[in-house]
């Protein structure tokens, strides 16, 4: 039997609880779910920091990537099934991509590729196409699947419309993770009616559209997007436990760089720190292992490691004031003086971080980075932009909103009682305070 079109003797069912149930039918999904690649995303927490604001929110990347792959599974199995612009032979390496588009996530995602200056899509491929049990199980249904998997998830696969499926304005990805972070969370921005706009989608040579009768869906959907980045993904007390987390990661860098003889010693993370890492370092690295180094390097004799790290285990964080980086610049300077006149070193305890959306964009010709738009399908069978035919969307469209804070240890400043006269001085300038 062809190992690609070979089903299960019974369809297994993962109970989910946003989808219902995702549904496993066919044998090369069920083995890439086995793999222990793919196991290893029960331990990536799907919103890194995030559960230090939002308890609920303990749902892995295990979770949404099986909510991508169902999502997809419905619209190929159930919506473009046996339409003249679908290629049912794209069928098995869109599910695969869906399933596996984001296997080379490393622990707490962002902040560990900010420190070590990684990037978890390169993983991603890298897995797909090296010594690993997913490679294994892709090369059993042809040796260049593999490579197929990795260029639909990479944006380089020949048939855009399997791309736009996993990667573009509104994809199974953004669909599966806004209301799983929603659920999780427990808010209720992330909501929109998903079911509808499966409905209305229509497969075109180079993209998914959407019937224009689902123009109010997809409306929802793009300001379901927009309240999540800002009320839940860039929630500023869910940004300063990344800041410390990053911090503490770049004083462990500096001081193994720095010959500093550590307690307990950072196996898992010395060949991160002289970047000689191989592929299956960066697999054996979860958060769990995370997690073990930071409750060990509260006891070093280093005191800024062992604080930042109490910090971040122990939920304290850094305060926060906005902080605009065009009118302020000169403030920044002098606070970096003033707390080092306290003592204080500001590369580890003053911390300027910014977060920016775009939360739906137009298509502009040459620009970097273009944005294919969602195009609606007209009665007439013509496309119409979403922005000219939508008001709510066209006020958003191509506006990126960005955010600036300044954090810093507001307790290192009110409650130890050394260099008062300075101290005083910092929170004058940070909050105004006489």
């Amino acid at each position: 039997m062809n190992y690609a079109t070979q089903k299960l003797a019974e369809e297994k069912v993962f109970k989910d609880p946003v989808h219902r149930y995702i549904h496993v039918r066919d044998q090369v999904i069920w083995d890439l779910i086995g793999a222990r690649e793919f196991q290893r995303l029960r331990r990536i927490k799907q919103l890194g920091t995030t559960y230090l604001v939002f308890h609920g929110a303990e749902h892995s990347r295990f979770n949404h990537s099986l909510g991508v792959y169902e999502v997809v599974r419905r619209i190929i199995d159930d919506i473009f099934k046996g339409r003249p612009e679908w290629d049912e032979s794209e069928r098995l390496v869109v599910l695969c991509a869906a399933l596996l588009h984001d296997l080379g996530h490393g622990p707490f995602s962002h902040a560990f590729e900010h420190v070590f200056d990684l990037d978890h899509e390169k993983f991603t491929q890298a897995i797909l196409l090296g010594d690993t049990e997913v490679n294994e199980v892709l090369k059993r249904v042809s040796p260049e699947f593999p490579q197929h998997v990795s260029d639909v998830i990479a944006k380089r696969y020949t048939n855009k419309l399997a791309v736009s499926l996993i990667s573009s304005q509104i994809d199974a990805d953004r669909m599966d993770y806004l209301q799983r972070d929603a659920y999780y969370t427990g808010v209720s921005y992330g909501h929109f009616d998903m079911e509808r706009i499966l409905r209305v989608m229509r497969p075109r040579e180079d993209q998914v559209v959407i019937k224009q009768s689902g123009m109010h869906a997809v409306e929802d959907y793009i300001m379901s997007r927009y309240q999540m980045y800002w009320q839940v993904y860039f929630h500023p007390v869910s940004r300063s436990a990344e800041v410390v987390l990053t911090k503490a990661l770049h004083r462990a860098k500096e001081l193994s760089l720095s010959g500093y003889k550590f307690s307990y010693e950072p196996r898992h993370f010395k060949t991160f720190f002289n970047q000689t890492f191989s592929l299956a370092d960066y697999i054996a690295l979860d958060e769990g292992i995370v997690m073990t180094y930071f409750q060990e390097w509260v006891h070093e004799e280093d005191e800024i490691l062992s604080d930042l790290c109490d910090r971040f285990i122990n939920r304290r964080l850094f305060q926060y004031i906005e902080f605009d980086p065009a009118k302020d610049y000169r403030k920044l300077a002098e606070l970096e003086q003033l707390f080092k006149k306290a003592g204080i070193n500001p590369a580890y305890y003053l911390v300027f971080d910014s977060s920016s959306d775009l939360p739906y964009d137009f298509y502009r010709p040459g620009e970097e980075g273009e944005r294919v738009p969602i195009h609606l399908l007209m009665p007439n069978n013509e496309l119409s932009e979403l922005s000219r035919s939508s008001d709510i969307v066209e006020a958003i469209s191509g506006k990126r909103r960005t955010d600036h804070k300044l954090y810093f240890p507001e307790d290192l400043l009110t409650q130890d009682t050394k260099k008062k006269a300075v101290k005083k001085q910092i929170l004058q300038l940070l909050l105004g305070e006489a």
